[in-house]
């Protein structure tokens, strides 16, 4: 008795077996015997579509996650770059400091890497005019410009805050008024701690006093009683 329907012959082009516990595959929805079901016996053309794989980085053990399309290489350099924080990244980005100034790179080089003519820092890769789209000298000045425009800024916003302390702790008073007052302060702190000074002399005065009478009271019984016949008994 012959069942023409049951089992299904293999996708596999030099197989064809039939067989009666097909695979169907998950990738390119073929179906393949036991021997082809895997994706590399049948050379499956989908098989990157289930070949997902989360990079790990070589240093500190920690899952990379990677942007579809992207390659795995470049995100794990992209970590021990920034984020790594085993020992060897972080030296190694103590050394690599000369980040390049090409917007979006985030290259970095040992030593500085200067433009000639607009005096910015670049990488190894940037380092030619044609390749970071040198602006000149004039883009020199220019940025050399806004720096010291924002360091006065800078410096203004300090010394405005300075001011406004100043007059928050005067208040209303002058410039004399607040100098007499600050001379006032500090002679009453100068004469409360040459009173405080001076009780402390007074206290050690007395107390040396005492000390002298207490010594000399204990002379006076110790000679009246080495002078004292013994074996007699005295009234006073």
């Amino acid at each position: 008795m012959e069942f023409p329907n049951l089992g299904k012959h293999c996708h596999e082009e030099f197989c064809k077996k039939l067989d009666f516990l097909p695979v169907k595959c998950d990738a390119c929805e073929q179906i393949f015997c036991h021997e082809h079901m895997s994706y590399t016996k049948h050379s499956c053309p989908s098989a990157y579509k289930k070949d997902v794989q989360v990079p790990v980085c070589p240093l500190c053990n920690t899952p990379i996650p990677v942007r579809k399309g992207e390659m795995p290489d470049i995100a794990v350099g992209a970590h021990i770059d920034m984020d790594c924080q085993s020992d060897p990244a972080k030296g190694r980005r103590k050394v690599f400091v000369n980040k390049c100034s090409m917007k979006g790179c985030k290259g970095k080089e040992i030593v500085p890497v200067l433009c000639a003519e607009c005096r910015l820092n670049f990488c190894l890769k940037h380092r030619y005019t044609a390749d970071h789209n040198c602006q000149g000298k004039i883009a020199a000045r220019r940025n050399n410009s806004s720096e010291a425009a924002l360091a006065r800024q800078r410096k203004f916003e300090t010394n405005k805050n300075n001011r406004t302390n100043v007059s928050s702790i005067q208040g209303s008073l002058s410039e004399d008024e607040a100098l007499a007052r600050a001379l006032q302060m500090s002679l009453q702190n100068t004469e409360s701690n040459n009173h405080s000074s001076r009780q402390d002399i007074e206290i050690d005065a007395d107390e040396a006093l005492a000390r002298a009478l207490a010594e000399s009271e204990r002379d006076m019984r110790q000679a009246v009683t080495a002078t004292q016949p013994t074996g007699r008994c005295s009234l006073s």
